[in-house]
């Protein structure tokens, strides 16, 4: 994934986590709602100016807007989960090794 794409993703997610719409944010921030989406989806990237409206207005760090770590909700980790499972459910071999995989994480702290 490249980082424009990468940090419209956190961008997003960090907005919804605080309950803002495009709209909402953009206004904040003062841009077009339009850039805003354009931003989130990788078309497009920050000035420098606008950055800095985005951290006061998400109230985070540089570090916390930049980080690659993408944390997930629990609900959206289960999703994916089911995907993958859903994908190996007709391959009996890649079923066990995700049932090891999973056994060995859960007992394994």
């Amino acid at each position: 994934m490249d980082f424009k794409k990468s940090f419209g993703e956190k961008l997003k997610r960090l907005r919804k986590n605080k309950n803002l719409t495009q709209e909402q944010l953009a206004e904040m921030i003062d841009i077009d709602p339009r850039n805003l989406s354009r931003i989130e989806v990788g078309s497009s990237f920050v000035k420098a100016e606008t950055l800095e409206k985005i951290l006061k207005a998400l109230d985070v760090t540089t570090e916390q807007l930049f980080s690659n770590d993408h944390i997930q909700s629990a609900e959206e980790l289960l999703k994916d989960i089911s995907k993958y499972i859903d994908l190996a459910k007709n391959n009996p071999k890649k079923l066990e090794k995700i049932h090891k995989l999973i056994r060995f994480i859960v007992f394994d702290e």
